[in-house]
């Protein structure tokens, strides 16, 4: 598998913070990977439904590949990995994200202790 190099000084014009970019590409190489996973679990579930045979009487028999499943097994190999395509989406602008708001909470408890003393 080849490595492709990312131009780190174009990923960071395009998003200002290098950290917050690697956090944000991160979450969605993981949400690509796991729709990946459900997407192929699917896929051979339906091939196992529809070639379902009875089970042999003796463990003689050698397990033999399926091509069906092969052959999808490839298809998900040559997809684009996860994290290459979280990547160009973060430089492309395509993922939209907002901060958490920001709660500190030694004001709110000492603006309460104020109230309550009074």
């Amino acid at each position: 598998m080849a490595v492709k190099p990312v131009a780190m000084h174009e990923f960071l014009e395009q998003t200002g913070n290098i950290y917050e970019a690697i956090i944000v590409a991160a979450k969605r190489a993981r949400q690509i990977h796991d729709d990946f996973k459900i997407e192929l679990s699917q896929r051979l579930e339906t091939l196992k439904a529809l070639n379902a045979t009875p089970e042999p009487e003796d463990d003689s028999e050698v397990t033999v590949a399926n091509p069906d499943q092969l052959k999808i097994s490839l298809e998900f190999e040559r997809r684009r990995k996860p994290t290459e395509a979280a990547i160009d989406e973060v430089r492309e602008k395509k993922i939209p994200y907002r901060y958490k708001e920001h709660v500190d909470f030694f004001a709110k408890t000492s603006s309460k202790e104020t109230t309550t003393e009074e």
